[in-house]
């Protein structure tokens, strides 16, 4: 299919950050593709085999349930018109606008009457005749009982447990509702049941969603009518924005960075579904913030060239949203999530130092060259270089205002971000562009040997140890070969804990206790396994990971994170609580005995025994 290179723009600003019916999403998008002759953006969803195979390669001839739940843009609405269209469903009944369908089908031989339900917000909201309530009970009921119906429910996470309560506490609606409860915790079912097939789309990760539409978008055939149709002083010729930032998301290096940061993403517990992914992939290539909608059009490439303001359309800038105003922005959740990195606005001297006096300053002029005077778009070009002289000669602006060269130097911190080689990435401290200095440690010493079933080095666990024991005990300690349990007088949680109730050490030697990181549910997880054998989890997040390594390093516990810091000392009370579990305690006729931490010369933690007697 020839595609028109204007449709084609059109149709991915249709992607982005514009007004629209979120419920009919989906549906909108095949009405815009159906309406410009443009082929969807598209690709097969990680759990589209299952989803469908749940219907077609059901053999046994009764009914059954399948719950498709997740966040809002994961998918839900694509994969029920799959199941639709598999089974026979009409398109153009599917072009309705109603939440409801219902259709006889015969699978491997059986009849069945399949309810679909491709949005259960907006089919529970009106029911006066106590109908749509009826047939929540039915589907209920087909848990545990023979039917002939097979149900199809879309709904997210929230709505999908509140419209369930409202069907009372009582028979097979508290029954599914329990059921439902368990298979959204990942906890075992309350009791056992082969009629439901749950797939949760939020567990997909992150990074996976983000790979697929970056492949899905950039191999899209609408992109050779735009070179075919491209313009010497316009469209998608040499200087369109368009063009660069289509050709920079293809870059090895960029799509590097990005899916990283995604997978961060995916570490620090929050999750990005397809809908929100596109429409950051759709800003970062359209992005201008003088265009309608802050989105650029064909028709607009060769008015921002003629006016100069290619600048204002770099890509490094729309991946965070600046191409958009703050209300609209702040609306958008993956631009929040992107933003608490805090690229732009952490540096370090040295980058500072390349991007200010590099090409002047020979210690670093080579970096200057390779990373902004090469890039003659988003990088060294005549606007920089003369603002870069004007900050120079005159730090200070005019009339007490901002110089405008920080706010350049915020967008060029952003694109070295993206254009650093991995080469230069330890020396440029990369991840100190970040507010997580650590992440690229967490990528390399945590999660890769993880995934490849190794395990990770005792150099790793034992700074972590460190940081854990400093905040344990409130003391600058090196002690890092166990992991000191300690409290106070007055509670577990004081700042300052001095009284030794146990130690762990990290290598075990044949004995019981240990301390250990590895995959639960495939996230990372510290694990102390206690010397009377408890054993107790927390989930080592990218926060979490950070916040430890700094207090290792020498920070204080409450300058990065108040709410790591809570965490890490509710986590104490746990382990202080599984280390009483079946402790021999001594006879209240012998006194007391304490054992108080002290800091040697060199940091180590010293234990003294105190004793009390009561003489």
């Amino acid at each position: 299919m020839t595609v028109d290179a204007e449709k084609w723009i059109s149709f991915v600003r249709q992607y982005g950050p514009l007004a629209r019916n979120a419920n009919m999403y989906d549906e909108e998008i095949r009405r815009w593709s159906k309406r410009l002759n443009v082929a969807p953006i598209a690709f097969e969803h990680p759990l589209s085999h299952d989803v469908l195979a749940s219907f077609t390669d059901r053999k046994e001839g009764h009914g059954g349930v399948v719950i498709l739940t997740g966040t809002a843009g994961d998918g839900k609405s694509h994969l029920c018109y799959q199941v639709w269209e598999a089974l026979g469903g009409s398109p153009d009944a599917w072009a309705d606008n109603t939440s409801y369908f219902k259709l006889p089908v015969t699978i491997n031989g059986h009849t069945y009457t399949l309810h679909l339900i491709r949005d259960l917000t907006p089919f529970c909201k009106n029911d006066p005749d106590g109908s749509k309530a009826e047939l929540l009970q039915e589907l209920s009921s087909a848990l545990f009982e023979p039917s002939s119906n097979l149900f199809l429910v879309a709904a997210n996470d929230g709505p999908l447990v509140e419209n369930w309560r409202k069907l009372g506490p009582h028979g097979a609606a508290h029954r599914a509702l329990a059921l439902f409860e368990a298979r959204l915790m990942n906890d075992e079912d309350p009791e056992p049941t082969d009629r439901l097939h749950f797939f949760n789309l939020s567990a997909v990760s992150s990074a996976t969603v983000l790979a697929l539409c970056l492949d899905a978008l950039l191999d899209h055939e609408g992109w050779q009518s735009c070179y075919a149709a491209a313009q010497p002083n316009g469209f998608f010729g040499p200087r369109c924005p368009i063009r660069r930032n289509f050709e920079l998301l293809r870059d090895p290096l960029v799509r590097t960075r990005l899916v990283a940061l995604f997978q961060l993403l995916d570490f620090n517990e929050l999750h990005s579904p397809i809908r929100r992914v596109l429409l950051l992939l759709a800003n970062a290539i359209l992005g201008h913030p003088s265009a309608k909608d802050g989105l650029m059009s064909a028709s607009d490439a060769a008015k921002i060239i003629a006016a100069g303001e290619t600048h204002k359309a770099s890509l490094f800038a729309n991946l965070f949203g600046t191409n958009l105003k703050s209300a609209k922005r702040d609306a958008q959740e993956i631009f929040d999530y992107l933003c608490r990195f805090g690229i732009g606005f952490e540096t370090t001297n040295r980058i500072d130092n390349i991007l200010i006096f590099g090409a002047e300053d020979e210690s670093v002029s080579q970096y200057f060259h390779d990373l902004v005077e090469a890039d003659d778009f988003y990088g060294a070009t005549e606007r920089y270089r003369g603002e870069q002289r004007s900050y120079i000669e005159m730090p200070e602006a005019q009339n007490d205002d901002r110089h405008p060269f920080l706010d350049m130097l915020v967008d060029q911190r952003r694109g070295l971000f993206f254009k650093i080689p991995d080469a230069y990435a330890e020396e440029l401290k990369l991840w100190c562009l970040t507010v997580f200095n650590s992440a690229g440690e967490y990528l390399r010493d945590i999660v890769q040997p993880l995934n490849d079933g190794r395990r990770v080095s005792r150099q790793t666990v034992s700074k972590l140890v460190n940081g854990l024991n400093r905040i344990f005990t409130g003391l600058l300690t090196t002690t890092k070969s166990e992991l000191l349990l300690a409290t106070s007088l007055s509670h577990s949680g004081a700042k300052i804990s001095q009284l030794l109730e146990d130690k762990v050490a990290i290598s075990s030697l044949g004995r019981v206790e240990r301390v250990e990181i590895s995959l639960h549910r495939d996230f990372p997880h510290l694990i102390v396994t206690l010397p009377n054998g408890q054993m107790r989890s927390l989930a080592l997040n990218l926060t979490r990971y950070e916040f430890l390594m700094r207090v290792s390093d020498g920070a204080l516990p409450g300058n990065f994170s108040r709410e790591c810091y809570e965490d890490l000392l509710a986590f104490k009370s746990a382990l202080l609580s599984a280390a009483a579990i079946n402790r021999h305690t001594q006879d209240d006729d012998d006194g007391l005995i304490f054992r108080l931490l002290a800091l040697d010369s060199t940091g180590n933690a010293i234990d003294q025994i105190v004793e009390i007697s009561n003489d």
